[in-house]
């Protein structure tokens, strides 16, 4: 088995990437490294992982110095060459999308970011799996996508037509292009809407 984890230096993508390298999984990290949010945070997570800043250049695979089961590559989704050659060289089993342009409020502010990396960047990678015959695809969608029709509590057959921000309209994009996907060319696929927990206090 060999895994790409998409997001590898985000909160989740580093936790998901390193529980399957400690377990002897042989994985691939990837990261565009934006500056969406600090990259001191992202930085200091691929250094727990072995890969410290200084080894880091784009396009290029660096091996953890930690963990010989863990590699890491900076890059974009959006370079669609740079993927297809990442996928024919790696020959990866299973897929782990959780690279996205996240927040709500920056999709007001910055909406080509989202449609650049959300949809062109996931259809790149939807297009890697299908002519690399990947085994399982697993990507990260959004409780987003229930938008404001959504009765409480919510359900996974609940309609999710009305989207309240550009960022759950291109996150049920993708479920829409995952499912057709899946549909059309036998692709093992599987969402998950994940929830942003905030503590209320009293």
């Amino acid at each position: 088995m060999k895994v790409l984890v998409t997001g590898a230096a985000g909160f989740i993508g580093y936790h998901v990437a390193k529980k399957l390298f400690t377990q002897g999984v042989e994985v691939v990290g990837l990261d565009n490294i934006n500056g969406y949010y600090d990259v001191g945070l992202k930085f200091a997570r691929l250094a727990d992982s072995g890969i410290p800043k200084e080894k880091i250049k784009k396009g290029q695979c660096v091996q953890s110095h930690k963990f010989p089961a863990y590699r890491f590559i900076q890059l974009d989704l959006t370079d669609r060459e740079d993927v297809f050659s990442l996928f024919k060289n790696e020959e990866f089993t299973h897929v782990i999308n959780l690279a996205a342009q996240a927040g709500v409020r920056y999709s007001l502010e910055n909406p080509l970011s989202y449609i650049h990396s959300n949809i062109v960047g996931f259809t790149n990678l939807l297009e890697a799996c299908r002519t690399s015959s990947i085994g399982h695809l697993v990507y990260a969608s959004s409780s987003s996508v229930y938008g404001e029709d959504t009765p409480v509590p919510y359900r996974e057959s609940a309609r999710t037509d009305h989207p309240v921000s550009l960022y759950a309209a291109t996150k049920k994009s993708n479920e829409l292009l995952a499912y057709t996907y899946s549909r059309l060319y036998k692709l093992p696929v599987t969402g998950i809407r994940f929830f942003t927990y905030r503590k209320v206090c009293p």
